[in-house]
Order: C-alpha cells, then structure tokens, then sequence
C-alpha cells in the first residue's frame, strides 16, 4: 500500500511539474518535387502564463537552433480566459518576434485568443511581423517556385470558410487550422495541413492513447499524422496546456517539416 501511495505521487509530481516543461522536437519529412529543401517550424498553443517569460525565450531559443525557412503556427498565444491569466500579448508579440527566419512567421488565431480580445491580438502580432491568415491566404516565391500558405478562421469563436481561404491555392499549399475539424470537410486537394487545439489531450494512457480532446473528430485525431481523402493532416501536441496545468505520456512539442 506504501508502495503504491509513492508511486501515485511521483506519477503526479511527474505529470504536473515535470513534463509540462519539457519540450520535444517532432520530425517530418515530406516528398515535394516542386520545392526542395526547405524547413518549416511548426508550433502551436503557447498559452504563455503570467509569470512565463523565461518560458517563452526557452521557446524562441529551441526554434531558432531549428533554423526555420518558414515559420508556423494554428495560434493560442495567450492563456486562459481572461488578460489576469496570461502573459500581455505585447509581450508575448515581442518575444516571438525574435524567431528569425527567411520567408516570414504566419499564424492563425486560437480560441483562447478570441476570447481575449482576437482582433487586438492580431493587430499587435502583425505589427511585430507575424502575419495573421483569417480564412485568406498569402504566396511565397521560393527558390523560383511558389508556395501558399492559407488560414482558416477558429471553428469555435468564428467562421471558417475553406473555399474562401483556398480560392487562390497552389499545388504546395499549407492550411493552418486551430482546430483540427475543418479538414476533414474539405473538398479541394491541399498538399498539407496544420492544426493544434488538441494538445494531445494533455493526458494519454499508455497503449490507450487521449482520453478526451475538445474536438469532433475524437481522440483518433488528438496528434499526429494523418491521411484523408488524399489530403495529409499534422495534428501537434502543442506547447502549452488548458484548465490544469497538467501532462502526462503527452510531451510539449515543436514540429519539424523538411521538403525533401
């Protein structure tokens, strides 16, 4: 029984202590004859609490080590559900905008940013040069072939509206999505595309996976890498947790893209 009760605690000051402030660098790599090596950097739900700072310049740090060509995001900047929970967006804008890379930082907008105020945090993310896609999408020219990268609105506090964001799509074109949900009710081919929001649970069970994740699609879907209709989908765990500050067999992490 002594036993038992000790290896509880050590389980729980694992899962709340420990493994929430770990993070893992995930690697893919992905077929594209039209644009060779190129790198992109994919994080998502940074929920950067009050008192986190440090937290976040470990955050930036690791990206850069990556050597982004492109830089990503399917948002949750802030934390919680209220300005008294989070760190203020200009200062989480400011820190992120030390990524450096060579094609720009594009993003779209999480839930936890709208309810806090979405158009605020957009205005202030893009004037620290990350670009924020609401159901648009931009071009890149790279290496004399072109690339796009389109975002959807968030499926819970907005409108997101596929044909309007992939009107102008390409043959390489990157969704970004919140949510992972939309993608699966989208009828035009699209080389690839990147949600968030699961976090993969936060809280998995060995040889059993997510117990809950707040969206549709179920757990099937709480992260990783996923074929449908044609269309390829990359679910991340994210970075940051919501309503308990809480991981388990659910390791933080940053995704790594190379086109090879």
């Amino acid at each position: 029984m002594v036993f038992f009760i000790i290896i509880c605690l050590i389980l729980l000051f694992w899962g709340f202590f420990i493994e929430p402030n770990i993070i893992v660098i995930k690697k893919y790599k992905l077929n594209n004859s039209e644009i060779k090596n190129l790198r992109i950097v994919f994080a998502s739900d940074f929920h950067i609490a009050k008192k986190q700072k440090n937290r976040l310049k470990r955050i930036v740090k690791k990206i850069n080590k990556l050597k982004p060509d492109i830089m990503l995001s399917a948002g949750d900047f802030v934390n919680g559900y209220s300005e008294k929970q989070t760190l203020p967006i200009k200062d989480i804008a400011d820190g992120l905008s030390k990524i450096q890379t060579n094609y720009g930082f594009y993003t779209v907008l999480g839930n936890h940013d709208w309810w806090q105020n979405g158009a605020y945090i957009k205005s202030i993310l893009e004037q620290n040069n990350i670009n924020v896609l609401e159901n648009e999408s931009i071009k890149l020219n790279i290496n004399k072939s072109q690339i796009t990268i389109a975002g959807l609105e968030d499926l819970q506090t907005r409108l997101p509206n596929p044909n309007k964001a992939l009107k102008h799509s390409t043959k390489t074109t990157i969704l970004l999505t919140h949510n992972p949900d939309p993608f699966f009710s989208i009828e035009k081919e699209v080389y690839l595309t990147l949600a968030g929001h699961n976090h993969g649970g936060q809280v998995q069970i060995p040889f059993y996976g997510a117990l809950i994740v707040p969206a549709k699609s179920g757990t099937k879907y709480a992260n990783g890498f996923f074929k449908h209709n044609n269309n390829t989908l990359i679910v991340t765990k994210g970075l940051g947790d919501s309503i308990m500050n809480v991981r388990f067999c659910c390791v933080p992490e940053i995704i790594v893209i190379d086109f090879v």
